[in-house]
C-alpha cells in the first residue's frame, strides 16, 4: 500500500496524504487534483477501491497497428496532444509482432475504465478479421472512433482519407507523364481502404476483367511489396501507384534489383507522405493525408461522444493531397 501511495503520489504531482484522502473518499480535495489521482492511479495499472470503480477516468486509449511506418507516430503526436490540450490523458496502445494483440489491449483499456477509444490501421479495416473485441466496447456503451475506413457493419464514427480522390490525383499524375500501363500496390484481399482505391483505379482506368495482373497484393511491409512490384515490373507496368509509403519504397528497390531506374524507366506514386519522404532517393512523389485535421477530428468526435452529445455514425471524409517529388517522371520514350 505505501509503494503504492507513493508511485501515484508521485505521478500525480501531489502528497501522499492527498492520494490517501481520494482513496478513502475524504473532502477536501479539489475536483481537478482528485482527477489528477484517480488518471494516475489508471496509468499505473493499479484497481481503484470498489466505490470508486463506476467512474470512468479521464484516460483515452490510442490503438496502433504499429510503430515502424512513421505514418502512425505522426497520428499519435496529433491525438495525444490533442487529447491532452482538452484535458485527457493518452493511453498508446501499439502492437508488435509477438507482442499484445488488439484484442488484449482492448480487455486493457476497459480494465481501466477508460473514457473511449481511438483505433487507427486496426483490424477494423480486414473484412476477414475478428472484430468480437469492437462489439465488446459497444455493449458497454464506451465511446470509439476508427481512423480510416473499416467494415460498415461495426457502426462506429469514422475519420477517412478519401481513397478515391487519392487514386485520381495519382492516376491522373501519370496519364498526364504519358504512362499507358500503369499498375497497383496493395494491401490484403480484406483489407477495406485498399479495396476502395482499386474500385477508384478500375473507374478511372476502365479496366476490365483483363487488367488484374495490373493489381497485386502485399503485407504493408518494404520486403512484401518488393516480391508484388517485381511482378508488375516483369509484365511490362512503366506506372506503379501503391497503398502506403512503405509499399512505394519496396517497390522503388524492386525496381532496382531488376535493373530499372526509377524513375527514368518506372515512376511510382505512394501514399501517406509520412515522415523523410523528402530523403529518400529519389524523394517520394506521393498523395499526402492530412494527418493533423484527421487526428483533431477524430478527437474532436470522441470528446462530443464522451460529454453525451449525439454524434452521427457516418464516415468524415477529408481530402488528400498529390506532392510531386523525383519519383515520377515521363513514361519512357517520351
Amino acid at each position: 500500500m505505501t509503494k503504492r501511495l507513493t508511485e501515484v503520489a508521485k505521478k500525480a504531482g501531489v502528497s501522499e496524504a492527498t492520494v490517501s484522502r481520494v482513496l478513502n473518499g475524504r473532502d477536501g480535495v479539489s475536483e481537478a487534483t482528485r482527477t489528477a489521482v484517480l488518471t494516475a492511479l489508471d496509468v499505473l495499472g493499479y484497481e481503484r477501491p470498489t466505490k470508486l470503480r463506476g467512474e470512468r477516468a479521464r484516460l483515452v486509449g490510442l490503438v496502433l497497428p504499429e510503430l515502424q511506418n512513421p505514418i502512425f507516430p505522426a497520428l499519435a503526436e496529433v491525438v495525444t496532444g490533442t487529447l491532452a490540450q482538452r484535458g485527457y490523458t493518452p493511453a498508446l496502445c501499439a502492437r508488435t509482432i509477438g507482442g499484445v494483440s488488439e484484442m488484449d489491449y482492448v480487455e486493457m483499456l476497459l480494465d481501466h475504465q477508460v473514457s473511449g477509444v481511438i483505433f487507427a490501421g486496426g483490424s477494423y479495416a480486414l473484412a476477414d478479421a475478428r472484430h468480437d473485441h469492437y462489439r465488446r466496447l459497444t455493449d458497454r456503451g464506451l465511446p470509439v472512433v476508427l481512423v480510416n475506413a473499416g467494415v460498415d457493419e461495426l457502426g462506429f464514427p469514422r475519420v477517412s482519407t478519401d481513397d478515391a480522390v487519392a487514386v485520381e490525383q495519382a492516376y491522373g499524375h501519370l496519364r498526364s507523364l504519358g504512362h499507358e500501363r500503369i499498375g497497383m500496390v496493395l494491401g490484403p484481399e480484406g483489407h477495406v481502404p485498399s479495396r476502395r482505391k482499386l474500385e477508384a483505379m478500375t473507374r478511372a482506368a476502365g479496366w476490365g476483367e483483363g487488367d488484374a495482373e495490373c493489381v497485386e497484393r502485399s503485407s504493408f511491409s518494404m520486403e512484401g511489396a518488393r516480391v508484388a512490384a517485381t511482378k508488375l515490373v516483369e509484365r511490362g507496368v512503366t506506372g506503379i501507384i501503391c497503398a502506403s509509403d512503405v509499399l512505394a519504397l519496396g517497390t522503388i528497390r524492386a525496381a532496382r534489383r531488376l535493373g530499372h531506374s526509377v524513375p527514368t524507366d518506372i515512376s511510382v506514386v505512394g501514399f501517406d507522405d509520412s515522415a523523410f519522404m523528402t530523403c529518400t532517393d529519389p524523394p517520394l512523389t506521393t498523395v499526402r493525408q492530412p494527418i493533423e485535421t484527421m487526428g483533431q477530428a477524430a478527437v474532436d468526435l470522441l470528446v462530443t461522444q464522451i460529454e453525451g452529445a449525439g454524434v452521427l455514425q457516418d464516415e468524415l471524409l477529408f481530402e488528400p493531397e498529390l506532392v510531386v517529388r523525383g519519383s515520377t517522371a515521363p513514361a519512357p520514350g517520351r
